[in-house]
């Protein structure tokens, strides 16, 4: 089906093609300023690292739905060799084939076009098979440094899980916020907890991918009024799936990160960093989580940290 006129009123409510200049490629980063990032680090108190990636396997979360994302292809190609001959030091090399999105990821702006267009206005034809994204490769974001926000939507509605119908709402962004005592403020990340990919952990694949809670066409607006700088969950498609408007795929993407131009990550594993917010009963923190500098890429692997 064609863009129905109420994702084109949202559209044009939040774009923000030209605001740092026709030559911007960043988008919403610009918000993470040097004055954001210590904010941001004056946060840290205990110093606890908590890691949000998933392991890099072959048995990943990608079930063959997508084409051409794979999971990692993990092989040696070398193994104890000495280079320089017999009784010398030996060395061991590995090489890796995946999608660059396969595991806990950002989507890069150049990921999803609509229209025509990218963000910023460019063209959708300036992504090339050699060529590869010619504007806003996701190594133009460069390190991601700022203040994370968890919005943990499943304990502030009193679950574990979000049920896989639940269209995460602008009205559950603010229990959320609320639960955490913190305001989501101008160059934050928010990273919004649906509890789904437990599912994945417990090895159920099938059931982590399909059906899937996620956020509702709606949530563009609520991280525009709040200048946020990046938004990250723990689901596979980052939005509800199937769609919350039948035939109407991936809205919000096209919200987020062609008009909007605010990258997106997906697959981000949140469950320690709830259980470790609710005990210190504090949900903001220094995150740390800068994509691999694939140039071109339309998206990329992350490792993200966050710090107490």
């Amino acid at each position: 089906m064609s863009l129905p006129a109420e994702f084109h009123e949202i559209a044009k409510r939040i774009n923000n093609w030209g605001r740092w200049g026709d030559t911007d490629e960043i988008g919403t980063l610009n918000l993470i300023t040097e004055a954001v990032v210590r904010a941001a680090a004056a946060t840290v108190t205990s110093g606890r690292r908590i890691p949000l990636a998933l392991p890099l396997q072959q048995d990943g979360v990608q079930t063959g739905a997508i084409p051409g994302r794979v999971n990692p292809l993990h092989t040696m190609t070398g193994i104890n060799v000495e280079l320089a001959g017999p009784g010398t030091v030996a060395t061991s090399d590995d090489i890796v084939t995946m999608g660059l999105q396969a595991a806990t990821h950002w989507d890069g702006l150049a990921h999803v076009s609509h229209s025509g267009r990218l963000y910023n206005g460019r063209p959708a034809e300036s992504i090339t098979t050699h060529g590869r994204a010619a504007f806003s490769g996701v190594e133009k974001a460069g390190p991601i440094v700022s203040r994370g926000v968890l919005l943990d939507v499943a304990r502030a509605r009193g679950v574990d899980r979000l049920d896989a119908g639940h269209v995460v709402t602008p009205e559950d962004l603010d229990a959320a916020e609320e639960l955490a005592g913190v305001t989501v403020g101008r160059g934050d990340i928010a990273l919004i907890r649906t509890g789904q990919i437990q599912r994945y952990l417990a090895g159920d694949k099938q059931a982590y991918t399909y059906p899937s809670p996620g956020l509702s066409i709606r949530t563009p607006e609520w991280f525009h009024a709040r200048d946020v700088a990046a938004v990250a969950n723990d689901t596979l498609t980052f939005e509800i799936f199937p769609p919350e408007i039948e035939g109407l795929w991936l809205p919000v993407h096209a919200l987020d990160l062609v008009e909007m131009g605010m990258m997106q990550g997906q697959n981000w594993n949140l469950e320690e960093l709830s259980q470790a917010c609710a005990e210190a009963r504090r949900y903001a923190f220094l995150l740390a989580a800068t994509p691999e500098p694939f140039v071109g890429g339309v998206g990329a692997p992350v490792a993200p940290v966050a710090i107490l």
